[in-house]
């Protein structure tokens, strides 16, 4: 088994839980997962106990595993928990930043422009997810990175909703084309500024999500 058959097993289970595919409360079943990703048994093993240990899936004693249910209050409680983490890892990438970075920083925002022309929100999402990736790489601190990255894993599902949101692609494109700006231009604090900006718009979004969930019931 190589890294790498774990790595596309966790990215086919992670597209397959934000898309809905596997749902909040589904049962991971070791054998259809090898089936669905085409990794070996142990591969996914390893992944259900990575993702599990990012609070994405949860073990049930004499039960297996299943896709944790993360609700949207939860959901707001570990966004705000993130903003502060997210404006300072911002900051530090801003001080820290190589050309290299910067020029990647770049061309992906332009990919992320791409897909949001193109409708396509699963794309979109992942791009997302890989920016947080390449700021935290960035910012060379990897307290913040940890503990963000484990808070960042549980949404992965309401992430991929919101996207879905009409016109939420555009502002969200926005506000993170804001913050890579500041970053390439090493401005530490408006990178910051940016940032937790950016997370309280999405925490807007969230409360919006919730209250229009509270209307249909």
């Amino acid at each position: 088994m190589t890294r790498a058959a774990q790595e596309a097993a966790e990215r086919a289970i992670r597209v397959a839980i934000s898309r809905g595919d596997m749902p909040p409360g589904y049962r991971l079943v070791e054998a259809e997962l090898v089936a669905l990703t085409g990794a070996s048994r142990s591969a996914v093993r390893l992944t259900i106990d990575a993702l599990a240990a990012e609070g994405l899936v949860e073990r049930i004693q004499n039960k297996g595993a299943r896709v944790r249910v993360v609700s949207l209050d939860e959901a707001i409680a570990i966004t705000e928990c993130r903003m502060p983490l997210e404006g300072l890892l911002a900051r530090k990438a801003a001080e820290r930043i190589t050309a290299p970075e910067a020029e990647r920083l770049q061309a992906h925002l332009a990919a992320m422009a791409t897909a949001v022309e193109a409708g396509d929100v699963l794309k979109y999402s992942d791009l997302i997810h890989q920016l947080h990736g390449m700021v935290r790489e960035a910012a060379r601190h990897p307290v913040a990175a940890g503990l963000v990255g484990r808070l960042q894993a549980q949404l992965v599902r309401h992430q991929f909703q919101l996207s879905l949101r009409p016109g939420r692609p555009r502002v969200s494109l926005a506000a993170l084309a804001a913050v890579v700006d500041a970053v390439i231009s090493r401005d530490a604090d408006r990178a910051e500024a940016a940032a937790v900006a950016h997370i309280r718009g999405v925490i807007s979004e969230l409360e919006r999500a919730r209250e229009d969930a509270g209307e249909q019931t």
